[in-house]
């Protein structure tokens, strides 16, 4: 983990980024639900307004909108709280983007349990398995400002929809650089063998923490970042898989329909191994700080050490 650099959002990661896909390419445009000074698309909006969009508080027809500017050969950016963006407009989403297979983003900011203290009503631990299911849909959750910058720049030339999730918290760098690209969407950010530690978003810091506490018990921990969750790079994350025997995974969503379900597909049909799951447990979230809240469910680098040290026991 780089540790020189100070903490950033990975929603100013993704306003920053909009805007130079603004400047590069005429025909991006950008599109909120009233939250463009949450989302970060309030930059888009001062440099290029005649190509931006607030529709206000309707995110169902935000998505729809954003459809039809995809059919008319532009590349819409629809912004809004991934609680919205997904539960909201998920019909509009179906049937209007992922079914007709349209060039259209949808980038959804907030997402997790550190919203903080805006509670439950506000915290989606749902959004990326609303998206995982949906037919032709790429879902990106990417680890930190630099890999957010990436995925955004990327995802300009994707043929098809994509979801792509940042969050609210200022989070530490993973990469000291920007990436050139996501490749397979799967990195191995530290070699290991003795189980694997597989982790998105906000996670994957937390995740090289925990394997920095194992290997003070003599545990060495594989840590792979899978910023890309559909679809999986299944040769990198079966790989780790076969390589250790065992793993955990971690991730700020629920443990049904997010990341602990994608790795487990993954082993099910190529390398059946224990998994132990980390994340939110079919619960709904709670108002409070992130810090409190990331206590609460557990979702800390101890917490990851001490679940990878009992899949270890009970592999053994």
């Amino acid at each position: 983990m780089t540790t020189a650099l100070k903490p950033r959002a990975t929603r100013e990661a993704y306003g920053e980024a909009l805007l130079e896909l603004g400047r590069l390419h005429e025909d991006v445009v950008a599109l909120d639900a009233d939250l463009a000074g949450s989302t970060m698309s309030k930059l888009f909006a001062a440099r290029y307004p005649e190509r931006f969009f607030n529709v206000g508080v309707a995110e169902a027809n935000m998505m729809s909108i954003a459809a039809g500017l995809a059919v008319g050969g532009k590349v819409p950016y629809a912004s809004t709280f991934a609680v919205f963006a997904t539960g909201r407009a998920f019909d509009q989403v179906r049937q209007g983007i992922a079914q007709p297979r349209l060039k259209a983003r949808i980038c959804a900011s907030h997402g997790g349990i550190t919203v903080g203290e805006d509670g439950c009503s506000h915290q989606s631990v749902e959004d990326v398995g609303l998206m995982r299911i949906l037919p032709h849909m790429k879902v990106v959750v990417p680890a930190d400002y630099n890999q957010m910058y990436a995925a955004v720049m990327e995802s300009y030339e994707h043929p098809g929809p994509v979801y792509i999730r940042s969050g609210r918290s200022k989070v530490p760098f993973v990469y000291r650089e920007i990436p050139a690209a996501l490749g397979g969407g799967a990195d191995v950010l530290k070699e290991g063998t003795d189980i694997s530690i597989i982790a998105c978003g906000i996670m994957v810091a937390k995740a090289l923490e925990a394997a920095d506490i194992l290997q003070k018990r003599d545990i060495s921990a594989e840590v792979v970042n899978v910023s890309i969750l559909k679809p999986i790079d299944v040769d990198t994350v079966a790989a780790s898989l076969a390589k250790t025997g065992c793993a955990v995974t971690a991730e700020e969503h629920s443990i049904i329909g997010g990341l602990a379900d994608a790795v487990s597909e993954v082993a099910t049909e190529y390398c059946p191994v224990r998994i132990g799951r980390l994340g939110i447990r079919d619960v709904f979230g709670k108002s409070g700080t992130p810090e409190e809240l990331l206590e609460e469910f557990h979702l800390t680098s101890e917490h990851l050490a001490g679940l990878a040290g009992q899949v270890l026991n009970r592999s053994s």
